[in-house]
């Protein structure tokens, strides 16, 4: 060790008689990498001190209403009693403890909770740390299930383009081919299927031939393919598009008919987000995995979890290793599935539907006339999911600050301008969010955008 080093630094931290809510954003520019930056072009941040309800106090003391709940998490509002006062409870008591032979009431009543309102069929859950993980766990599950099935070779899957599913490696390799990183980690992305994304739009039929590439590449491809990933309904960092439910009903009746198991990746539209509490519900069909996460802990907390069906299970106990291959180090956190806990009975008590549906009114009224603005292509809305989808890439580092200016934080990406506010928001900040969105929609130009395909929702 440099004990001189060591020296000088404690001694830099002891002069600084540090404050716990200050923030050195000089040190954060120099050695903090924040999502998706440059270490070498490091991008402008933006102090946050506290939060409470739909707005975030930044560390300039301005108030800004919150416009994507923390990238879909925070679906309650923050400082919610109910969450917070779990969560104090529980560091109370126990806080952490490894999950490997021990159990405690937290996981056990979640997993009640998780299990009594996902679909009959998905009676085992598996707690994850986080979004990704929980997709690298269903696609381990869909693999070692077809070893227990004396089907080995089923190991490589299929999804649609325009998907996105995580950043870890096997989430990364069923994330859409041309715009995710499969160009850049080639070498080590495993190589699996895709097909064309769907055309046929949310609320209309499924479209004349839309799957026919699908059951092709099913057709040839069926022995060795161990289950197809989707994003049911709404296709998230992809784009924010939604498509028909149809085309989800027929994925399930494809799996069926060539024997491959159907993931369907909730962990954005989970929980209420587009209007259901989960997505496959408008195509009434059943996952064999389901992966959930964000809105679980109502974003107070990282956790995730993995469901799966009793006849996956049974495959997977079954094959060669005779147990599941996964035990993350933090898996079950107590603090984690008391938070989980708590925002599930917030949502049990059914006021998200009605919140759900005025939001999702109000944003079809007020953003309808930004259709007709120059650089518009599309404007959608679904749940409490807005849109307005812009003629080319937008600078998302500039845009968000002029969003700032205009007293609400919002994050664009690619060519999308969106908001999945809290389903707790006010009517009027809700407006205030649409007014920006229209605002910025209509004053941008070509020459305001850039092109940053790493710009991430």
């Amino acid at each position: 060790m440099n004990n001189s080093f060591y020296q000088q630094a404690s001694q830099t931290i002891d002069s600084q008689a540090i404050d716990s809510q200050a923030i050195d954003f000089e040190f954060d520019k120099q050695h903090i990498w924040h999502p998706y930056t440059s270490m070498s072009q490091a991008a402008s941040v933006t102090g946050v001190h506290s939060a409470d309800g739909c707005e975030l106090t930044l560390s300039s003391g301005q108030k800004v209403i919150d416009g994507t709940s923390s990238w879909w998490a925070c679906i309650h509002g923050y400082n919610r009693p109910e969450i917070i006062e779990a969560m104090q409870q529980q560091l109370t008591t126990l806080s952490h403890v490894m999950f490997g032979g021990i159990t405690h009431a937290p996981a056990v009543n979640l997993c009640k909770q998780l299990v009594a309102m996902t679909s009959p069929n998905l009676t085992k859950v598996f707690l994850a740390d986080s979004g990704s993980i929980a997709v690298e766990v269903a696609i381990k599950m869909a693999m070692q299930y077809w070893q227990g099935k004396q089907l080995p070779q089923k190991q490589r899957l299929l999804t649609v383009k325009r998907g996105y599913h995580g950043d870890t490696f096997a989430a990364m390799s069923v994330c859409d081919p041309d715009n995710g990183m499969h160009t850049m980690f080639s070498a080590a992305v495993t190589e699996h299927l895709f097909s064309p994304a769907p055309l046929s739009v949310f609320g209309e039929a499924l479209k004349q031939g839309d799957t026919d590439a699908l059951e092709a590449i099913l057709a040839e491809h069926h022995q060795d393919i161990a289950a197809i990933i989707i994003e049911p309904v709404m296709q998230a960092a992809g784009g924010m598009h939604f498509y028909s439910a149809e085309y989800l009903s027929a994925i399930r009746a494809l799996c069926n008919q060539y024997n491959v198991l159907l993931i369907l990746d909730e962990i954005a539209t989970g929980f209420g987000r587009i209007g259901k509490l989960f997505a496959y519900e408008y195509a009434n069909i059943e996952a064999d995995i389901l992966c959930l996460g964000k809105a679980l802990t109502g974003g107070y907390i990282s956790l995730a979890a993995t469901l799966c069906s009793d006849e996956v299970a049974k495959g997977v106990s079954d094959s060669p290793a005779g147990v599941f291959m996964h035990g993350p180090t933090f898996m079950g956190n107590p603090l984690a599935c008391a938070a989980a806990s708590a925002s599930m009975s917030i949502l049990q008590t059914g006021a998200w539907q009605q919140q759900v549906s005025d939001v999702e009114l109000q944003m079809k009224t007020e953003l309808a006339e930004a259709i007709d603005y120059q650089h518009v292509v599309d404007v959608r809305v679904l749940g409490a999911v807005g849109v307005i989808e812009m003629d080319s890439v937008v600078n998302t580092a500039k845009l968000q600050q002029d969003f700032i200016e205009l007293g609400v934080w919002i994050r664009p990406f690619a060519n999308v301008i969106y908001i999945t506010p809290p389903y707790t928001i006010t009517k009027e900040q809700l407006t205030t969010l649409t007014q920006a969105m229209k605002t910025i929609a209509a004053n941008i130009t070509q020459e305001q955008a850039a092109a940053d395909s790493f710009s991430n929702g």
